[in-house]
């Protein structure tokens, strides 16, 4: 068989390293002997291993000293061998129970008896398979938190990718914006957005476009579903572009015709709120300090009914179902973290009126040593079609 080891792994080995380092040095820190890595993107994050089969359980064992053993689906080896630079896999079988699995690994490694880490609050831990964990092993802990506190400040090849990720999006935005005419689907300027992105370079999505129209862009986060356009509504488009699993996304509104003055004068709302936002983030600032200052805009504009939500959070890479890392980091209230250079935030204020429409915009910005970089140059009014 061709040997296929790394030949698909998108990270440096010593970007790897570095990172394996790190995660080692949080470990020790936090009295923890083995973490039992779980979050897809953690995983990426720590080994490079992407797949669209991280539906069934997967999991980074990794000791604060030694090397790290992977726990995967026997169908899915191959694909970690040519996606990582690991050498040490368990699989089970699809008649097996990877909880039983994984305390076998524990016992034949001599970890039983060590404090344990898992991610508690990470989507990919199964209450049953918690249950069993707990069961076979006595020391266990939570270690949530621990690889996304380093994944929160991107590297320089991290960066790379998401600015390569911002110009496919910006591809799909232009496409779908240039696709809204009267008598035209949702379906229609959806298919002009994916064809673009794709066609630029992206990858699939960690969540799919967010595209809307008519009475429909007044319900938060609606889906394309076949709707004819007609004119004198509104268009709702927001998506992201995918390079290396890091996404960067945008938001802008379109109108087919003349917009009501309550819309045009929201849409300049949204627009002063984004400014407001970006010129807020900067080192040393307060994540919760970048919404205090999108806030103040809409506060002072009237519309704070119409603004319930955080002005923005971390993205990167990601995994279905989402495309952002708002688990991570969060522009909002209470969120007292330090911005530092390296930090990428998607900031998308939106104002709607629920049920009637929705108008917003976004950029991704990258923060820089002075303030942060937004990754598009794109009009951020509304565009007019007819």
């Amino acid at each position: 068989m061709t040997d296929v080891a790394a030949i698909e792994c998108v990270f440096s080995a010593g970007e790897l390293d570095r990172r394996l380092a790190a995660t080692r040095g949080a470990l020790a820190a936090a009295g923890i002997d083995v973490a039992i890595v779980t979050g897809p993107e953690n995983i990426f994050y720590l080994t490079g291993q992407q797949t669209p089969g991280y539906y069934t359980f997967q999991a980074l064992m990794l000791p604060a000293e030694g090397a790290p053993v992977f726990l995967l689906r026997q169908l899915e080896q191959l694909n970690c061998r040519a996606n990582t630079r690991l050498s040490d896999f368990v699989v089970y079988q699809d008649d097996e129970s990877p909880a039983d699995a994984v305390v076998r690994v524990l016992a034949d490694r001599g970890w039983s008896k060590r404090r344990i880490g898992v991610e508690k609050r990470g989507w990919f831990l199964p209450i049953r398979f918690f249950e069993q964990l707990q069961d076979a092993v006595a020391g266990i802990t939570d270690s949530s938190g621990i690889v996304e506190g380093l994944r929160a400040v991107k590297s320089a090849e991290e960066i790379a990718f998401i600015e390569t990720a911002a110009g496919y999006a910006a591809a799909g935005m232009r496409a779908g914006l240039a696709a809204v005419r009267p008598g035209a689907t949702e379906n229609d300027v959806v298919a002009a957005m994916f064809q673009a992105a794709v066609a630029a370079g992206s990858e699939y999505f960690g969540m799919e476009p967010l595209v809307s129209s008519g009475p429909r862009t007044g319900v938060p986060h609606g889906t394309w579903r076949r709707r004819r356009l007609e004119a004198g509504e509104p268009m709702f488009l927001e998506l992201a572009g995918v390079h290396n699993r890091y996404h960067a996304a945008l938001m802008r509104s379109a109108w087919l015709g003349t917009p009501p003055a309550e819309a045009v004068r929201m849409a300049a709302v949204c627009e002063e709120a984004l400014a407001a936002a970006i010129d807020a983030v900067r080192p040393g600032a307060t994540c919760e300090a970048v919404h205090r200052a999108c806030q103040a805009v809409i506060d002072r504009n009237g519309l704070t009914e119409a603004y319930r939500k955080r002005t923005g959070y971390s993205i990167g890479t990601s995994f279905a179902p989402d495309w952002g890392e708002g688990n991570i980091l969060s522009l909002y209230y209470g969120q007292t973290r330090a911005i530092e250079p390296g930090m990428v935030f998607h900031i998308p204020p939106a104002l709607r009126v629920y049920g009637a429409f929705t108008v917003g915009v976004s950029e991704t910005v990258v923060v820089t040593d002075t303030g942060c970089r937004p990754l598009s140059d794109l009009d951020r009014s509304i565009t007019l079609i007819g």
